[in-house]
């Protein structure tokens, strides 16, 4: 049975990824560009100490058995009130690694009192005072900054309480797998299952993927300001423009072009959306790309409705299910963000999703309201310095494999004035106001943008192109 909204128990608050708390980008110190190159990670060791503190000390063994009957106090009894005190049990055991217990649980809780108690014995464990208003996100961040180890059995405690509060997630802990658990955490929303072409809401509030649109020519398109973004797809010479405002509330595309089939999925928490060829899966069916309603290290997890196999939606690799166990990895196409002017001008030929999607659906201009513009509004742990966390920029992968990223108001304005935006073999040169990127030998390479704290963490060893000063 179906028990997402059910679950009540542990005080569970059912709350969209909407309604999260940014976290301050002053924290985050730029380093000044200098001259025209690509440079390697310069992250500063104290720098990010002096954001998150030292890691505390933690042991490998497995839990203690006093530690272990700490949790299951807790996890054997899902179904009953979490007493404030039975963290006190957690705070006995000086064992940080529960700590990721910890971070699970306040994720589900909306008791004032627990959260308080929990936030308490997680400042006892580690040494960091996580006081606050949402103390979830503030020892999420140290969690994964610290890179802090799990204790060995940590995935199947997650697993009984994810699985407790909305069983269709079960998926996500089948073998084989290379999800790392400690990064999973729940995004506010139920997973989308809807079968493909289903275009009814979604039961308690998923994020419904929109599959095969309808679409109109640019000439119907009208209902569209100029101004307004769109994300501009060409496959094999046919052209599509998906307005941001119906991305913003799909957040996932399934769709048809140029001969070629692909999911779209766009993550607004990262800025993001990408384009994966979904055609030639050798040995399976078409793969539908759905939301799990699930984020890792602020980066939506998209999953297989066919298999079940869970992504790495930034990279497109399968890490859990039957996919993973045929190494798949998703190819990738370029996704160019652009204004529906520019991209109608530079493309006449294009169509549009339609207004309504196709399915009889009104969607405002700004959904989101601008809840993604002054930073993460989940827990990303450390960060690249760089840049700002939330800067634009376009990444691409090189042939050879290398990660390099340019940031796109700098690129925009060096090619606007004539310049060359080059790096690692990689020509940027502008589609309507976005951006495509050819290799060394003139050929195109996927190329998409995303916010600066997503790239560099999903790819960390990223080169970044630095336009030249004055």
């Amino acid at each position: 049975m179906k028990r997402f909204a059910s679950a009540l128990a542990l005080g569970l608050v059912v709350a969209a990824c909407t309604n999260g708390t940014n976290l301050a980008q002053s924290t985050v110190t730029p380093m000044p560009p200098e001259s025209a190159h690509s440079t390697t990670k310069t992250t500063d060791p104290l720098s990010l100490t002096a954001l998150f503190g030292e890691a505390p000390d933690v042991p490998e063994a497995p839990l203690t058995d006093d530690a272990t009957a700490a949790v299951d106090a807790i996890f054997d009894r899902l179904d009953r009130p979490i007493a404030a005190s039975q963290f006190t049990a957690f705070v006995r055991t000086r064992d940080a690694r529960l700590v990721w217990l910890i971070a699970d649980l306040l994720r589900f809780s909306s008791a004032p009192s627990v959260n308080q108690a929990a936030a308490e014995a997680a400042s006892e464990l580690t040494g960091v005072d996580f006081s606050g208003p949402v103390p979830w996100v503030g020892i999420t961040d140290h969690l994964i900054a610290w890179d802090l180890p799990a204790f060995p059995g940590y995935e199947a405690y997650k697993e009984r309480l994810y699985t407790f509060f909305d069983p269709r997630w079960d998926f996500l802990f089948t073998e084989p797998s290379d999800i790392d658990y400690r990064l999973l955490s729940w995004g506010g929303v139920p997973p989308d299952d809807r079968p493909f072409g289903d275009d009814q809401p979604c039961p308690l509030g998923c994020i419904p993927a929109l599959d095969e649109p309808a679409v109109t020519p640019a000439s119907e398109g009208d209902w569209y300001p100029d101004d307004r973004i769109v994300f501009g797809v060409e496959i094999n010479g046919e052209t599509r423009a998906y307005p941001k405002n119906i991305m913003e509330v799909h957040e996932m595309v399934n769709d048809s072009l140029g001969g070629r089939d692909f999911g779209l999925p766009y993550c607004t928490l990262c800025g993001s959306a990408q384009l994966f060829f979904t055609d030639g899966v050798d040995g399976f069916e078409r793969p539908i790309l759905r939301t799990s309603g699930l984020l890792s290290r602020s980066n939506k997890v998209m999953y297989d409705l066919v298999t079940e196999s869970v992504f790495d939606t930034f990279t497109g690799r399968a890490i859990a299910g039957p996919l993973f166990g045929a190494e798949v990895t998703l190819p990738q196409g370029s996704v160019v963000v652009s204004t529906w002017g520019d991209w109608k001008g530079a493309h006449p030929d294009t169509t549009i999703v339609a207004q309504d999607g196709g399915i009889g659906r009104t969607y405002d201009l700004d959904p989101l309201g601008g809840r993604d513009d002054q930073g993460p509004i989940f827990p990303i742990g450390d960060r690249d310095l760089r840049l700002p966390v939330q800067e634009q920029v376009v990444g691409v992968i090189t042939p050879d494999g290398t990660p390099v990223a340019f940031p796109a108001d700098a690129a925009r304005d060096t090619i606007e004035s004539g310049g060359a935006v080059r790096a690692a073999g990689i020509t940027l040169s502008l589609s309507g106001s976005g951006f495509v990127a050819t290799g060394a030998d003139g050929e195109e390479v996927a190329a998409h943008q995303a916010f600066w704290f997503a790239w560099s963490q999903f790819h960390p060893e990223t080169l970044l192109w630095i336009p030249a000063a004055g």
